[in-house]
């Protein structure tokens, strides 16, 4: 039982302590509420922990829980040792400059300089700061060009939230100004005050930081097709409606090769009807009642279309579209021979593989985003839940159910919390439980986004468990430990 729930009286709140009851026969603005002893400071069970990490302290039911002697010994260690680093600096970076700042254990400044983005600059930074030797740096990002160039220079690479960097910025100038200087020095003296509860930037694995920029770029060239793919459609609707209407998925290499043979309802209706017949024959697109459908289409073409000039243009775009569409699907291929090989290398290819839905091409991004790291998100899936954006952020104002909102969480990774939506999505029509568990929160008038975010949260967790103890997926011994705990789920089937 949770006894937190044991103290609600029939008025709806807490029973007051006995010595915090008014004197007053007739006070005024007080809720009748039950006599009670002074509650202990002791643990509430069945206590769930906080959507932000491991690392917040859990609250009991009046104060927090006080730190035992052991742990406010070892922080105050940690602080001491972190106070003995020789010096700290930041790195405010830029495409063209950088800004660099470094402050000694009193937050005085011994090095203020800047250095172009370029083989001199990084030198310069080198010569500057070698008498200081490996000291810890803040930096806006944790990744690109001058995080690589940090950690080769021997630097303990801090990366800061742009939320927590404005934070500390606006904690040096409240009035708003900014400038590059102002920010790493800004930078430099949170992480010398604050930076013993930071997390340094370990570096990764080749493979794997391969893997993830390959699988990150192969994402955007999708993107980049998807874009010409709606422009095409948007050309053909002016001059074409029969090939729009001929052909459902612009995805498929049939379709670009029709607009490459017929590039206009003229050509169409001058090439006739046995060849297309044998385009259609050639590129397996007849079927059982397809083919005499796009038939009939193709003969009536011509009789709704734009006007000359129109075709003229929109038929050379639409020409020119089909090109660059055919190179980056060559590109992409490229891409997925590529990623697959890397995949393949990797000790975790079983782990990931196992997952129901996740194919050739969701795996590996679940690889590279997660990573191989198993210290990475300490001992509780909530970091990895919070990491990619599944875990909401819940915002507390007062005592009463009615102050509180919960949103979606948008500082995550968004590769992650995309490949995590799409892989649910697959899941359904492969395991039993993921479908009850969407269909039961559709039922409950949620969003398909929203039931999809909810099923990634629960997916979240069974790979969390996977990845720390490194076995592949099993349905079946997933499907016995559900049962033998008793899980709501089949109980709603």
């Amino acid at each position: 039982m949770n006894n937190c729930a044991a103290g609600e009286n029939f008025a709806g709140g807490r029973p007051a302590p006995a010595r915090s009851q008014s004197q007053s026969p007739h006070p005024k603005r007080v809720i009748g509420r039950l006599l009670a002893e002074p509650e202990a400071l002791a643990p509430t069970s069945n206590r769930k922990a906080p959507q932000e990490g491991h690392d917040i302290s859990t609250v009991d039911g009046r104060a927090k829980r006080r730190k035992s002697q052991q742990q406010q010994q070892k922080i105050m260690n940690d602080s001491k040792q972190w106070q003995q680093q020789r010096a700290f600096g930041a790195l405010d970076w830029a495409s063209k400059k950088h800004s660099v700042i470094v402050v000694d254990q009193t937050g005085k400044v011994i090095e203020d300089f800047e250095i172009e983005h370029s083989a001199l600059g990084w030198k310069k930074f080198r010569e500057k700061l070698q008498p200081y030797g490996s000291i810890p740096f803040a930096i806006e990002t944790s990744q690109g060009v001058a995080v690589e160039q940090l950690l080769e220079a021997g630097m303990i690479v801090y990366p800061l939230n742009p939320k927590s960097a404005q934070a500390y910025r606006e904690r040096k100038a409240p009035s708003g100004v900014k400038d590059d200087r102002l920010d790493g020095w800004s930078f430099a003296d949170a992480l010398r005050v604050d930076g013993q509860d930071w997390k340094a930037l370990r570096p990764e694995e080749p493979l794997i930081k391969e893997l993830r920029l390959l699988c990150r770029d192969e994402v955007s060239l999708i993107e980049q097709r998807t874009a010409f793919i709606n422009q095409l459609r948007h050309a053909l609707a002016e001059y074409y409606p029969a090939a729009l209407e001929a052909f459902e998925d612009w995805t498929s290499v049939s379709a670009w090769m029709f607009l490459q043979r017929f590039a206009t309802p003229e050509l169409l209706a001058q090439a006739g009807k046995r060849q297309w017949q044998k385009f259609l024959h050639s590129r397996r697109l007849w079927g059982s009642d397809q083919g005499a459908q796009r038939m009939e289409i193709f003969a009536h073409a011509s009789e709704f279309a734009g006007t000359p000039p129109t075709i003229q243009a929109k038929s050379l775009l639409a020409l020119s579209l089909v090109q660059m569409l055919f190179t980056i699907e060559k590109q992409l291929t490229v891409y997925r021979q590529r990623i697959e090989e890397l995949f393949a290398r990797h000790p975790d290819h079983d782990l990931f593989g196992s997952l129901p839905g996740a194919g050739p091409k969701l795996a590996p991004r679940l690889l590279s985003e997660i990573g191989d790291d198993r210290e990475r998100f300490g001992a509780d899936p909530q970091a990895l839940q919070c990491f990619a954006g599944s875990a909401p952020v819940t915002k507390r104002s007062g005592t009463k159910r009615k102050y509180w909102r919960v949103h979606q969480r948008w500082a995550c990774d968004k590769h992650l919390r995309h490949a995590m939506h799409l892989f649910s999505e697959l899941s359904l029509s492969r395991c039993v439980w993921a479908e009850i568990y969407y269909q039961h929160h559709r039922q409950k008038n949620q969003s398909h986004a929203n039931a999809l975010r909810r099923l990634a949260h629960r997916w979240l967790k069974i790979i969390y468990k996977m990845w720390i103890d490194r076995t592949p997926y099993n349905a079946e011994l997933h499907h016995r430990n559900q049962l033998k705990h008793g899980s709501w789920i089949f109980q709603l089937q």
